[in-house]
């Protein structure tokens, strides 16, 4: 079967088999998967893309689960979702259990459900209920399913050096909308080194926890670089620390932790010279104090290691990209409806994609307002039209 089906067919196909694809779903939230932690739901994917008849499936070094579908010589698609999440917190919080993957009729819920297990579901199915319903793929398809996306990217860092595409869809919130890209993320972590002692004489110690007030005082302050299509860079204190945990005891050093999200143009380099000239400014005597970014130690689930920069760039696909034309025209035809162009406020794994040289969007039917909450959820009305989104794009994208 050639002929590119209409968008009846695609629903009828998308709610024909929803019990089995909503299934899986529900297995894989149910299935915990923090960052490092994902070999068991690795398996299910793994396991489920063999049932499903894809052409080759397998897991790499790091652990990224990879699944191809052939196609008939036109370009190469990436499908690109991530199987870790953020730590659910304390389970008493959550209206639904976090490991629940309970379905209320309207909602799909659960940690992960938004951040994005569920997109990941439907991008895997999508290509596999084409292939069983005779549907042609015009080019190979590729299904990475990546470890470590919510501590840096390491997976699809991983991806982009064994895997070669032409376009790239990344299944991160966007409301069954489309997104050309976002803001760039780093972690920079200041320090401030005084001299501990006994809290009853602080005359003579030197306590950087002044330091640091004034340091967070100034950080509101400080002038933050503009884009006329991102707006502003944005920078929130996150985690504080001290190396003490006696509260009679003046800490010799304690450190901030920034969340700094930066727009096109703005180097790590213009970000640390920033916030050097500002901790100048706010040491008080005899205080000491150093701003470098974030490195973390990661180790994967098949016990690969490597130190990672917590720097994560941004990208930005011109509003009349070609990918973005076709992509926009492709889903409207499919979905009846207008389709916007968005901007995501948070980082995704498509900048890697994107510096690698694969044009990359993104497409997913969770919404942005759930994801890292304890309102963790999904729509599945807003799931089937996902489905039918995935499947138009693996069609639509490769066609001329």
């Amino acid at each position: 079967m050639c002929a590119f089906p209409s968008p009846d067919a695609l629903r009828a196909l998308a709610t024909e088999h929803q019990a089995e694809w909503l299934n899986f779903c529900r297995r894989l939230i149910q299935t915990p998967s923090l960052p490092g932690q994902e070999a068991e739901v690795a398996q299910l994917i793994l396991q489920e893309m063999q049932r499903l008849g894809y052409d080759r499936a397998w897991i790499d070094e790091v652990g990224n689960v990879i699944g191809l579908m052939k196609g008939q010589g036109g370009p190469t698609l990436l499908y690109n979702g991530h199987m870790d999440h953020v730590d659910p917190g304390p389970v008493d919080k959550w209206p639904h259990p976090p490991y629940s993957g309970d379905v209320d009729g309207t909602w799909l819920w659960g940690r992960g459900a938004s951040d994005m297990k569920p997109s990941l579901a439907l991008q895997l199915y999508s290509l596999a209920l084409l292939r069983r319903a005779g549907y042609m793929l015009p080019g190979d398809c590729y299904l990475t399913a990546v470890v470590l996306e919510e501590v840096g990217g390491l997976g699809t860092r991983k991806i982009v050096e064994q895997l070669q595409a032409d376009m790239a869809v990344v299944g991160e919130a966007t409301r069954n909308q489309l997104a050309r890209g976002h803001r760039s993320r780093m972690e920079p972590v200041v320090r401030f080194i005084g001299r501990s002692v006994h809290a009853s004489v602080p005359e003579t110690g030197v306590n950087p926890h002044f330091s640091a007030a004034r340091f967070l005082s100034g950080l509101r302050q400080l002038p933050m670089a503009q884009d006329p299509d991102f707006g502003a860079s944005t920078v929130a204190p996150t985690l504080y620390w001290t190396d003490q945990q006696s509260a009679n005891v003046i800490p010799g050093e304690v450190a901030v932790y920034l969340d700094w999200r930066g727009v096109p143009g703005e180097s790590p380099e213009m970000v640390l010279e920033k916030l050097r000239a500002l901790l100048e400014a706010s040491l008080e005597p005899h205080c000491r104090g150093s701003v470098e970014m974030n490195t973390l130690h990661i180790t994967t689930y098949t016990g690969y290691t490597e130190d990672c920069l917590r720097v994560a760039p941004g990208f930005a696909l011109p509003p009349d990209h070609p990918l973005i034309l076709k992509a926009r025209r492709v889903l409207e035809a499919a979905l009846q409806r207008p389709v916007d162009v968005m901007r995501w406020q948070f980082c995704t794994d498509g900048a890697y994609l994107d510096l690698a040289g694969i044009p990359t969007i993104g497409f997913a039917p969770a919404s942005a307002e759930f994801p890292h909450t304890v309102e963790d959820r999904i729509e599945i009305q807003a799931m089937i039209d996902g489905l039918v989104g995935y499947m138009a794009l693996a069609l639509g994208l490769g066609t001329s």
